[in-house]
């Protein structure tokens, strides 16, 4: 597929994006939080994959080196938000008393197994509360369903850095859940 790729073989692109699509959208719905943003972040991984196959050395896996595009494309995308329109952007998410007005979109997550949808959105709005490296380790982990070997190859990290972000999202995780219940 790689040698497809890198020879513009659109049989071998559609076959990656088969391949790929879901992990590549629930990966980044995990860190953007938003569908739509989700998709755009897939659409423009697919695109860097594709120009830069070449660039490819295999010293990875092919699906942590596409993991890591979708992590860097997603962070890029919330960076790039905060930046343009930091005032704008929290008025028009929050309403009065800082509630959130927009809800987590359906979606069917193959990470999630909760029974009810506003668990699932509650978790997902706490996920979004937890400091960047925790949220991607704990995405990736625990939504994705990789292990810590694979997410600290992801991350570019050693496999007790992802244990301690793990554990400390862990704990942040209960503190936010517990406030949001007192």
């Amino acid at each position: 597929m790689i040698e497809g790729l890198r020879k513009g073989d659109e049989a071998a692109f559609r076959y990656l994006v088969d391949t790929y699509q879901d992990r590549v959208y629930n990966t980044a719905m995990g860190i953007v939080q938003s569908a739509e943003d989700a998709e755009d972040v897939a659409q423009e991984v697919f695109i860097q994959v594709f120009r830069s196959i070449g660039a490819f050395k295999a010293e990875s896996k092919l699906s942590t080196w596409i993991y890591r595009i979708t992590t860097t494309r997603s962070l890029d995308l919330l960076r790039s938000r905060k930046s343009k329109k930091r005032f704008g952007f929290i008025q028009r998410l929050l309403g009065e008393n800082n509630e959130p007005v927009q809800e987590i979109p359906d979606f069917n997550h193959p990470g999630i197994q909760l029974d009810r949808k506003e668990n699932a959105a509650r978790l997902f709005k706490v996920i979004g509360k937890l400091p960047e490296n925790q949220k991607i380790a704990f995405t990736l982990h625990k939504l994705e369903d990789l292990s810590y070997q694979e997410v600290s190859d992801v991350m570019g990290t050693t496999v007790a850095a992802v244990e301690s972000l793990m554990h400390r999202a862990k704990q942040n995780l209960r503190k936010l859940l517990e406030n949001e219940n007192d």
